[in-house]
């Protein structure tokens, strides 16, 4: 337990203007699991004016709620509130009254794991809820009873299965129980909540196929993204089988995961599906593509390669023009993904042979239009009228040059094009 000394000069702040100060949440759930954590939030009997008053920098974050942002002198910002209770509450968002204890401000937290308060001035824990006891065995269980838990907030539920697959913990009967219970209450909440619970997963969770099948189990997906409701296993291990978010070099890699999740669909349910749950349009073209490509393409090719065929270079040619220069690895990523876990014994040296045969032709090849020895301009001096028909030629001309490489010259394509076949 070592917060950082901004976070304990905070809480100095505030003991020494005689308010408790404690640090509460993920931050100490995860320093006794022994991780690292950014973020430390602090609990405090100090009401939303009496910390502004306290700190020269201080951002209303949800001063409605009680939260305070204090900027400490390096300019990071650590969010102190007010101990609160719950008066009433429609689901997901809460009326809240202070001057609660810290017991009390505990009580309202969604998971004893998650309701550990530590002091770190005096170094002293308060757990009054056996979290320590539920992380030490591997367990989410909800505070108190946890139907009342979920109806408070519904992203409680899917919260609990997020931690459950992080951390490798099990679910509580009783709360595994009240989260089946919730799921046909789920669309209470927005898009934008539950697709933010969803890039939770696949950005912090290993092997997110334990997350996805309990999505599936508890009745999460049918409510939510119904297109997900009946995914087999093996499409959800696909998932298992891509490497885990993070790296700013490697930006594909969450739509990878998500392309592998909706690659049991075509390319336009998966677009539906997450235009639904407010993605990105850059996302929603990245996954529509990829999955698209697979539908039309990847499982073809996993049985050819199986069998112990290799495609022909015309056809690789054919299916790097198919799939987009700029893609082609993210897909053979998602085949091999798919391959891997729908039996198809596809080896793992074939695999990585056609890696590198389809990068080489991707990027050295003529696959589009643009790499021809002919534009536009010059198909019009050659006689050629401007309008859909030269953009057909040029089509052509490329479907030409992919099945001969050798006619990528400008002689031969502009002869091709005043004499077509």
């Amino acid at each position: 337990m070592r917060p950082p000394g901004q976070v304990i000069e905070v809480a100095r702040t505030l003991q020494n203007a005689g308010f408790e100060a404690w640090c509460v949440g993920g931050a100490v759930r995860d320093a006794l699991l022994g991780l690292a954590h950014l973020d430390w939030d602090l609990a405090t009997s100090a009401t939303p004016p009496e910390v502004r008053r306290l700190f020269k920098r201080t951002v209303p974050v949800g001063i409605e709620f009680g939260t305070i942002g204090v900027l400490d002198r390096d300019g990071r910002m650590h969010e102190v509130t007010t101990f609160r209770h719950d008066v009433r509450t429609d689901g997901r968002h809460a009326e809240v009254e202070f001057g609660a204890s810290l017991d009390e401000d505990l009580a309202r937290r969604d998971f004893t794991i998650n309701a550990i308060a530590y002091d770190p001035i005096a170094r002293v824990l308060r757990d009054p809820f056996e979290g320590q006891a539920d992380l030490q065995r591997g367990v989410v269980r909800a505070v108190g009873n946890a139907d009342a838990r979920m109806r408070e907030d519904r992203l409680r539920a899917l919260r609990a299965i997020r931690f459950a697959a992080r951390f490798d913990f099990a679910i509580e009967e009783a709360t595994w129980l009240a989260i089946v219970a919730s799921a046909p209450f789920l669309t209470r909440l927005s898009p934008e909540r539950v697709k933010q619970e969803l890039d939770k997963t696949m950005e912090q969770v290993v092997r997110p196929s334990d997350a996805l099948a309990r999505w599936r189990e508890s009745g999460a997906f049918a409510s939510l993204v119904p297109t997900l409701a009946d995914a087999p296993d093996s499409l959800l291990r696909a998932v298992d089988a891509l490497p885990v978010p993070g790296l700013s070099t490697r930006p594909l890699r969450k739509p990878l995961r998500f392309a592998a999740l909706f690659s049991g669909h075509d390319g336009k349910a998966a677009e539906q599906a997450m235009r639904a749950l407010r993605f990105s349009n850059q996302d929603i073209t990245t996954v529509s593509v990829l999955v698209d490509r697979y539908a039309r393409f990847g499982a073809s090719l996993g049985d050819q390669l199986a069998s112990g065929s290799a495609p022909s270079g015309a056809d690789l040619r054919r299916l790097a023009a198919a799939v987009g220069r700029l893609r082609v690895a993210a897909f053979l990523r998602l085949c091999a993904a798919r391959w891997a876990t729908d039996d198809r014994r596809v080896e793992p040296r074939t695999v990585r042979a056609l890696y590198r045969q389809l990068l080489r032709i991707a990027f050295n090849e003529a696959i589009e239009v643009a790499d021809l020895a002919v534009d536009g301009d010059d198909l019009r001096r050659a006689g050629i009228a401007a309008g859909p028909h030269l953009g057909q030629t040029l089509q052509r001309l490329l479907d030409a040059v992919i099945d001969d490489p050798a006619c990528n010259t400008r002689e031969t394509l502009l002869s091709l094009a005043a004499h077509p076949a």
